[in-house]
Formats: C-alpha cells, sequence, structure tokens
C-alpha cells in the first residue's frame, strides 16, 4: 500500500533533480514512487535539499528536491511506500 505524499512542481533535466511539494512528511531512507501519465519512477531518498541546503526530514508545505534517474513531470504524484508492520 503507497500513501500520497507530494506532487512535483518542477524538474531539473541536466542534474536529474524533482522538485515535490510535500503534503505529508518526508526522510532520508524513504522510498518513493513518482507516478503520471508516462511517469512511473521509484527512487530511494539518499538525500534532499530546501534551498540548497541538505536536510534529513521534512515536513508538510516543505518544496524538497531530490534526485530521481529517470524523467519526471510537472503534476507526477509522489507516493510513500508504506512499511509492513
Amino acid at each position: 500500500m503507497a500513501k500520497y505524499i507530494g506532487t512535483v512542481t518542477h524538474f531539473f533535466d541536466k542534474i536529474s533533480v524533482a522538485i515535490i511539494k510535500l503534503d505529508a512528511p518526508l526522510k532520508v531512507g524513504d522510498e518513493v514512487a513518482i507516478k503520471g501519465v508516462t511517469t512511473d519512477e521509484k527512487v530511494a531518498v539518499d538525500s534532499m535539499q530546501v534551498d540548497h541546503k541538505d536536510i534529513d526530514h521534512a515536513e508538510k508545505g516543505q518544496e524538497v528536491g531530490i534526485k530521481v534517474t529517470g524523467r519526471v513531470r510537472e503534476g507526477d504524484k509522489a507516493s510513500l511506500k508504506e512499511e509492513k508492520v
């Protein structure tokens, strides 16, 4: 089961970084799935930045940059893979 965490607001293709506006907290180590009409990307969050500064976690309302391996598009939805308890 996946939990919606935010929406891609921008993509920097030269450096493969997606900017995600968060609707839920996110931390380094989480696995994120980004899906859209033509997007199906899964990435492990090894690092993330806010205003060009490295952070370990981000809260709802923040816009964070994370490194992705493929192309994502504005409007794509990001979900967090929930761990089974």
